[in-house]
């Protein structure tokens, strides 16, 4: 099963790192202002480079694991994808929606039972 974690990091700014295990790395994204815990807020995601799995479990005096477990692929295509989070916290549906050159992180009206 694929690994996700979101790390609380404080940068130049305070934002969330937001990474999914695709095909050997860490692909990821800079959330400025974490994951979305309502449908109508939908949350800006900043595409950064792609981290080594190693990535997935890396803290310092800067950087922290809010959340982290294994996620699912339900659909994609070169606009969207949808996935399922199941961590800590229980699972959760979202998606992620291209806006251009950046990303729109969206917690999806249905969700697992």
């Amino acid at each position: 099963m694929p690994r996700y974690v979101i790390q609380l990091h404080q940068a130049r700014a305070l934002h969330y790192d937001f990474r999914l295990e695709v095909d050997g790395v860490l692909r990821s994204w800079a959330v400025p202002k974490g994951l979305p815990d309502d449908v109508a807020a939908d949350r800006l995601a900043i595409e950064v480079d792609d981290h080594a799995l190693s990535h997935a479990t890396y803290t310092d005096a800067t950087k922290r694991i809010a959340d982290s477990g294994w996620w699912e692929l339900e659909r994609r295509d070169e606009r969207r994808f949808v996935f399922v989070l199941h961590g800590k916290a229980g699972s959760r549906r979202y998606a992620l929606i291209r806006t251009g050159s950046d990303w729109l992180l969206h917690l999806t009206k249905d969700q697992p039972e």
